[in-house]
């Protein structure tokens, strides 16, 4: 699999971190310029009588990868922009309670903490061990949380510090049995793992496609239930809101389609990024994706076995992503932007980009990898030596 001049990234840079921020494909990055020239070209052309028809297809090609109709879907920049997009327009009273996990992502949980304290409810966090030993730990956890009062609950699809592949069917189908809404943040899941929103059925479903998918940045999507359409609004009221129609599906489509002038072209790439990422495996999209499930595999056994860490997660809780706990750092952090010693080092020293994270919360840490087409088993391998060297100077 060549794939030297598909990705602009640095050669001299073992790059292991593609779930942070994902990495476009050259040619559909190339496309999107195409797309902004032609904006640029003629703008009153463009928005007002190309767009619509741009969009729905965009639509429609990203509604059958899903599983899910064309109509329930909002194009959004990220899935925490999907995720604030709920939480800001649901409706809580004092004492409702939101369900969280302790592996939310952070800016995510920051959202619904903020959502509960300005409506006077609270948030009721699901601890969940990690390491753990069996994928229903994650299920008791989240739905010994369940009471008379929650009203949501926010559910990862895959955890971004922990880099677990949630039981969500099963989650979804049991929380929303008892008449609780599921809020998912899918951030991580188009392109890891496969997606059925029909078949999973959540009240709202978020999740980006610059990540796994390779779209450029900016593109995500928020699907909405047809039953609760007629809640949600987006985070901009534009002329959305005045269209003249009666359908709620409709409305839902007016509010979110038009936010004012803003650059459009990141979601019309969708066929084009699917397309261009089949194309990397003889399995299509499906192979690509078990591809980087093995070697994210093989990458974690190749870290364990050097460093001596047990598994901290059963292999089926994986997807293109693997954590493992390291000893406790022993510099200070004064806030999140600040790097981990060891991972300063790593890059510097070795040339290699992977996060080690603080959590669940600082001196505590995590080593993340990501496996994309561009990854190899040898670059496991020089990260788990440097790894090892670091460790040894007490970083």
């Amino acid at each position: 699999m060549k794939n030297d001049t598909l990705w602009s990234l640095d050669p001299n840079v073992t790059y292991l971190n593609h779930g942070s921020f994902g990495a476009g494909l050259v040619p559909v990055l190339e496309f999107q310029e195409r797309l902004r020239r032609e904006a640029e070209q003629n703008p009153m052309e463009w928005f007002l009588r190309r767009l619509p028809e741009l969009q729905a297809a965009a639509r429609q090609a990203l509604g059958t990868f899903l599983g899910a109709p064309a109509e329930d879907l909002a194009f959004v920049t990220n899935a925490t922009e999907g995720v604030n997009t709920v939480l800001r327009s649901l409706s809580f009273a004092p004492g409702d309670e939101i369900v969280v996990t302790d592996h939310e992502y952070g800016a995510c949980r920051a959202a619904a903490e903020f959502a509960a304290r300005r409506a006077g409810a609270r948030i009721v966090v699901a601890k969940i061990p990690f390491p753990l030993k069996l994928k229903e730990e994650i299920a008791a956890a989240i739905l010994a949380c369940l009471g008379e009062r929650t009203r949501l609950v926010l559910l990862d699809h895959v955890t971004s510090q922990t880099a677990l592949v949630f039981p969500v069917g099963k989650l979804v189908g049991e929380i929303q049995a008892r008449g609780v809404d599921v809020l998912v943040d899918g951030a991580h899941a188009p392109g890891m793992v496969p997606l059925d929103l029909r078949a999973l059925g959540p009240a709202y479903y978020t999740g980006n496609l610059h990540k796994w998918m390779c779209l450029p940045k900016g593109a995500a999507f928020l699907y909405v239930r047809p039953d609760r359409q007629d809640r949600i609004q987006p985070l901009a009221i534009s002329h959305g809101l005045n269209a003249h129609v009666t359908d709620a599906s409709a409305r839902f489509r007016e509010l979110f389609d038009w936010m004012g002038t803003r650059d459009f072209s990141p979601w019309l790439c969708f066929e084009k990024g699917r397309e261009a990422l089949s194309r990397l495996s003889p399995g299509g999209l499906e192979g690509l994706r078990v591809r980087n499930h093995e070697l994210a595999v093989r990458g974690r056994e190749v870290l364990l076995s050097t460093l001596g860490i047990p598994a901290p997660c059963p292999e089926e809780l994986l997807g293109s992503m693997a954590s493992l706990p390291l000893p406790d750092a022993r510099d200070k952090q004064a806030n999140w932007r600040d790097i981990d010693a060891l991972q300063r080092y790593l890059r510097q020293e070795h040339r290699i980009e992977v996060p080690v994270m603080a959590w669940p919360s600082h001196p505590k840490r995590l080593l993340r990898i990501s496996a994309q087409a561009y990854n190899s088993l040898e670059q496991y391998e020089r990260l788990a030596e440097a790894v090892s060297r670091g460790l040894h100077k007490n970083l």
